[in-house]
């Protein structure tokens, strides 16, 4: 797959962006490396790049759930939803300076139209992860992306949660929550599952 090129450059992005709040990712090289040769190694999985120039300066993922790891699949399978029927979003990262320009509309856009392509998904999955609203570690002036997505026809699923350890910003390994939020890749966008 030509995306292997980039591999590097997006993993970096991955560690740059969820470095800031409200991953708070101390990124892990190895990690990244491994986590982004699952999605290169599918054959129906997606990489919606951006670029300023020859710099890749935002990434967005997906693949079918299937191709996931089990901690993603479980939480689907416990509720009784076909996993080959999900499309799973991994990560969309931009750098800061080139938010609020539409792009995270297209990777959306671009991840929706290529699972639709393929013909046998009907649900479109993300997950992210949950903060207090009052934590203090929070920047001030923090937007979340909720209304965004809730735009686009994905709603949150309360208690449809997974939970992955990672080092985080000046406290070592922790477990961390993370909520899944979907949307039917059929029909109207602002439809709900």
């Amino acid at each position: 797959m030509e995306v292997r090129r980039h591999l590097d450059a997006v993993a970096a992005l991955r560690i740059t962006v969820f470095r800031d709040w409200p991953y708070l990712y101390e990124g892990d090289a190895g990690y990244e490396s491994e986590y982004l040769e699952a999605y290169a190694a599918s054959s129906d999985s997606v990489f919606v790049l951006a670029f300023d120039g020859d710099t890749i300066i935002g990434a967005s993922t997906g693949l079918p759930l299937a191709d996931d790891a089990v901690e993603f699949r479980a939480p689907f399978e416990s509720r009784g939803l076909d996993p080959g029927r999900v499309f799973y979003f991994g990560e969309s990262v931009l750098l800061p300076r080139y938010r609020g320009r539409g792009i995270g509309h297209a990777f959306f856009d671009h991840r929706e139209a290529h699972a639709q392509s393929l013909g046998r998904f009907d649900t479109a999955a993300f997950c992210a992860v949950d903060r207090d609203r009052d934590d203090p570690r929070a920047p001030a002036g923090y937007r979340s992306n909720d209304a965004f997505w809730i735009k686009r026809g994905y709603a949150r699923q309360p208690g449809m949660t997974m939970h992955l350890h990672w080092n985080e910003t000046g406290r070592g390994e922790v477990e961390h929550a993370l909520t899944f939020w979907l949307r039917t890749l059929e029909g109207d966008r602002r439809g709900t599952p």
